[in-house]
C-alpha cells in the first residue's frame, strides 16, 4: 500500500462509505436495508479474502488472537445489525444521528480505558463540531421521530462501531490489515447470514441490482475498510473514529452535486462544521527547530 498518512488512509473511508446511500437509490424495488446489508458484508468478505490471497498472505501462518478476533467480527456484526435495527424503529434520521453521535464518543472512552490512549482537547473540540455537523446535516432532510426502544438500539450499534475500532485496533498489531479485515468480515458475514433467508434477493437478478451489490461490496465494504485498517494501525482510536466522519459529509455533498437535492443553509452550516473539526484533526502541527547557539 502506499504510504499515507494514517488520517488520510481513514478520511479515504469515509468517503467510500459516503456513497452508500447514493449507491442504495439505484438498487430495484424489494432491496431492503438487511438485505443490502447482509449481501454488501458478504460479497466485501469474499474480496478481502481474495484480495489477502493476491497479496501473498496465508492466513494459516497467522497466530490468531482468538478472542480480539472473535469480538472484531461480532461487533461488526451488531453494529449492522443493532443500525438496521434502531433504523427501522425510529426512522432513518434519528437512527443515524444517534449512531453517528455516539460512536465517537464511545470509542474516545474505551481507547481511553482499554488502549490508555488519551483523547485531549483537540480531539473534543474537533469531535463537538463534527458530530454536530453531522446532525445538522441529517436531521432536516428527514421527519425525525422518537422511538425509545429505536434509539437504544441505535445507541447499542454506536458501542458496537466503538467496540470494533478498539478491538480491530488490537488485532491489527498482530496481523496485517488485509489479512485482519479479511478474517473479521468474513465472520461478520457469516454471523449475519441467517438474515438472508429471511429476505427477498430477487433484486440481486437485475442488473441494476448486482452493480449496486458489487459497488457496495466491493468499493464501499471491502477497500473502504482496508483503507481503514491501514489508518488505524497508526491512527488512535478515537481519532480514527471522529475521522470517520467524512461519510456523512460525503454522503451530503453526492446527494446535492449527484441526485440534486437542494443545497440550504443548514446544510452549508453542516458541511463547515465537519469541515472544520476534520481540519483540526488533521492538521499536523510541523516541530518546531530547536537552534544550538555555538559556544
Amino acid at each position: 500500500m502506499y504510504k499515507f498518512p494514517g488520517e488520510i488512509w481513514i478520511i479515504l473511508a469515509a468517503v467510500l462509505w459516503g456513497t452508500t446511500g447514493t449507491s442504495q437509490t439505484f438498487a430495484p424495488q424489494g432491496a431492503t436495508p438487511i438485505s443490502i446489508g447482509a449481501v454488501r458484508l458478504a460479497l466485501g468478505g469474499l474480496a478481502l479474502l481474495v484480495f489477502s490471497r493476491w497479496r501473498g498472505q496465508s492466513l494459516r501462518g497467522i497466530r490468531w488472537p482468538l478472542a480480539t478476533t472473535l469480538l472484531s467480527g461480532l461487533s461488526m456484526a451488531a453494529y449492522n445489525l443493532f443500525f438496521f435495527a434502531g433504523v427501522a424503529k425510529t426512522g432513518v434520521a434519528t437512527g443515524t444521528i444517534v449512531t453517528i453521535g455516539s460512536a465517537p464518543i464511545l470509542a474516545g472512552l474505551m481507547g481511553w480505558f482499554v488502549r490508555k490512549e488519551r483523547p485531549g482537547w483537540k480531539w473534543g473540540l474537533a469531535t463537538a463540531l463534527a458530530v454536530g455537523g453531522g446532525i445538522v446535516l441529517v436531521a432536516p432532510g428527514e421527519q425525525v421521530s422518537i422511538d425509545p426502544l429505536g434509539v437504544v438500539f441505535a445507541l447499542l450499534s454506536g458501542l458496537a462501531y466503538a467496540t470494533f475500532a478498539v478491538a480491530s485496533k488490537n488485532l491489527l498489531e498482530r496481523v496485517q490489515p488485509e489479512a485482519a479485515m479479511a478474517v473479521v468480515f468474513c465472520l461478520g458475514a457469516v454471523l449475519l447470514s441467517p438474515l438472508l433467508f429471511t429476505q427477498d434477493l430477487s433484486w440481486l437478478a437485475e442488473p441494476s441490482g448486482w452493480m449496486v451489490a458489487l459497488h457496495l461490496g466491493l468499493f464501499a465494504t471491502a477497500a473502504a475498510y482496508l483503507f481503514f485498517g491501514n489508518g488505524l494501525k497508526t491512527v488512535p482510536v478515537a481519532k480514527a473514529t471522529t475521522l470517520t466522519l467524512s461519510e456523512p459529509l460525503t454522503a451530503s455533498l453526492l446527494g446535492i452535486f449527484v441526485l440534486g437535492e437542494r443545497f440550504n443553509p443548514s446544510a452549508g452550516l453542516g458541511i463547515g462544521l465537519i469541515f472544520i473539526g476534520l481540519a483540526i484533526l488533521s492538521i499536523q502541527r510541523k516541530p518546531r527547530r530547536v537552534h544550538h547557539e555555538s559556544s
